[in-house]
């Protein structure tokens, strides 16, 4: 199944679960879209199983053949998988970019790496999927450093994680260590990932 396109807010609420971590989707309607959206059948063992895996796809915006590729990685590192596994997922280019508020969403910040807009320790990189080392620098392309809606991501941006470092007057952050379990998705019990994918 290719990458999921459409209305982010519906798949927030048919989740039970805010995909862009603002709460924003689930402030009006808490239920699932739909007819009987208020009528939510209860889920079975896999259905909790299949429902959080669904959860972290749809927030970190990959396919689900990217996501079991980088879950096979996680389950060769020693360590427990499951936390090896949402790791590898965060230390993804484009999820660091949003996180360092160059962008306002991870779909937002997709493009700009898509489109040549972000370099890492000075050569272009654009593949969203490529993984930052501790260490590296990431920033903008100087003739990007201008675009209004990363001027507008910035000025919104109120915190960032403490493994993440920025320099507000160079515009560019890095990864200063890899980040800890209990610093990114709260919400997520990854561990009926990995009872999903070794069932």
């Amino acid at each position: 199944m290719s990458r999921y396109t459409g209305p982010s807010w519906k798949i927030s609420r048919r989740l039970g679960y805010s995909t862009s971590e603002t709460g924003k989707e689930l402030v009006k309607r808490k239920y699932a879209p739909g007819q009987h959206g208020q009528k939510r059948a209860k889920l079975s063992e896999y259905g909790v199983q299949q429902q959080e895996k669904q959860r972290v796809r749809f927030t970190y915006g990959v396919s689900e053949k990217q996501f079991k590729k980088t879950f096979n990685e996680a389950s060769k590192m020693s360590g427990k998988t499951g936390v090896n596994f949402l790791k590898l997922l965060e230390v993804r280019l484009d999820n660091l970019v949003y996180r360092l508020g160059f962008a306002a969403t991870r779909a937002q910040a997709r493009q700009l790496v898509n489109h040549g807009h972000i370099v890492v320790d000075g050569k272009k990189v654009d593949i969203p999927s490529y993984r930052v080392s501790v260490g590296q620098t990431i920033s903008l392309k100087e003739n990007s450093k201008g675009l209004a809606i990363v001027k507008a991501a910035l000025e919104a941006k109120v915190a960032r994680p403490e493994y993440l470092s920025f320099d507000a007057d160079k515009v560019q952050g890095s990864l200063v260590r890899l980040p800890e379990r209990d610093e990114f998705l709260p919400e997520i019990n990854e561990q009926l990932i990995v009872e999903f994918y070794n069932r």
